[in-house]
């Protein structure tokens, strides 16, 4: 199926529902007050919050740091997987493609741990059961004892094809980016085919989805650019932004002043002036990074503001849900290995 027709969509009911989700996300203060707590404190906090649930079914088996990340993990598909419940129609149909990204998120988290020679319960430990993928497939993958086994464990997944031709690349660069660059490309590719010519209901969602492409081809130019990798940010050029030709992008990507000046002439400028002013006043690589992310945010919710009765608003939720994982997720981790708050602030990302 490349295009979706059904229209039952109940978006004020599910934006609603939202809303409500939104209202009990952690602000700046909650963030400050896990900074200063041990492993075991943060994950008493989160067992008065509403990750309750999750922290009690899993306190018998685990403790500290683990008990957090898998908490915060089973949390997170537990949401999604509302979402999806209480979706109906188009709306439904856009949220079950998009979540797709995290069977990428998880496919990357395999190489990247296998590749690694992390342990298996840790590989598993950071995948978010929220896509496709069956347990037992992440099971494989987790288990792997080398990249190639994670490649041909996906062969008859959307990952397969692209995973195999970037295969060789690997191989000559010893570098992991032609893999993850390949998981990217087959999500976006068949996320962008399954859109396109679709009805009004759609329109808003390829908005949104033309800003994720567009800050994440700046971050792998820029990433790509700092490695020191010989390899071309124009082969890794993801199709489908509203910015950038990928030769274009290449000749920017050492050179952040005239790439966030460009960002500032777009049509992303008006929207977003805080965020740029954070990317123009950076030079290390993470903050750069972490104020992109905070700009796909900031646009998200102002899509959800031009666009109230649309995928845009579920949207915008994921991104800061995901969010506040991820910021919960580094204090844990840096409060585990000893670093000072103002350490752990500069890996979290508030608006």
């Amino acid at each position: 199926m490349n295009v979706i027709s059904r229209d039952a969509s109940n978006y004020a009911y599910v934006n609603a529902r939202v809303k409500s989700r939104r209202a009990v996300l952690f602000d700046e203060d909650d963030y400050r007050t896990l900074m200063r707590m041990g492993t075991s404190e943060i994950a008493r906090f989160l067992e008065e919050s509403e990750y309750e649930t999750e922290v009690n079914d899993l306190g018998s088996r685990f403790s500290g740091v683990d008990l957090v990340e898998y908490a915060l993990n089973r949390n997170l598909a537990k949401h999604f997987d509302d979402l999806l419940q209480w979706s109906q129609g188009t709306l439904r149909d856009l949220l079950v493609r998009y979540f797709r990204k995290f069977d990428a998120w998880n496919v990357k988290t395999a190489l990247r741990g296998v590749y690694s020679d992390t342990d298996s319960a840790e590989i598993e430990q950071d995948f978010i059961r929220a896509g496709e993928l069956t347990d037992d497939t992440l099971a494989v993958l987790a288990d792997a004892d080398e990249v190639r086994t994670v490649v041909d464990a996906l062969s008859e997944t959307l990952f397969g094809p692209a995973l195999d031709d970037a295969y060789g690349e690997f191989e000559e660069t010893n570098s992991l980016v032609p893999l993850e660059n390949a998981v990217d490309l087959a999500f976006y590719e068949r996320l962008l085919k399954q859109v396109q010519g679709t009805s009004a209901g759609t329109r808003e969602f390829v908005k949104f989805l033309q800003a994720d492409i567009d800050f994440r081809n700046v971050r792998n130019a820029v990433r790509l650019a700092r490695s020191g990798a010989d390899l071309d940010p124009a082969e890794y050029y993801i199709e489908g932004g509203r910015l950038f030709e990928p030769t274009e992008l290449d000749a920017l990507a050492d050179n952040w002043t005239e790439l966030v000046a460009r960002l500032r002439d777009s049509h992303y400028g008006n929207e977003l002036a805080d965020e740029l002013d954070e990317l123009d006043e950076t030079d290390s690589l993470i903050a750069f990074e972490h104020a992109l992310d905070a700009a796909l945010l900031s646009y998200s919710e102002h899509l959800s503001h031009v666009f109230p009765l649309s995928v845009c608003p579920v949207l915008g939720y994921v991104l800061a849900k995901e969010r506040e994982v991820d910021n919960v997720r580094a204090i844990a981790r840096g409060r585990e290995v000893g670093l000072t708050e103002e350490e752990i602030e500069e890996e979290l990302v508030i608006l």
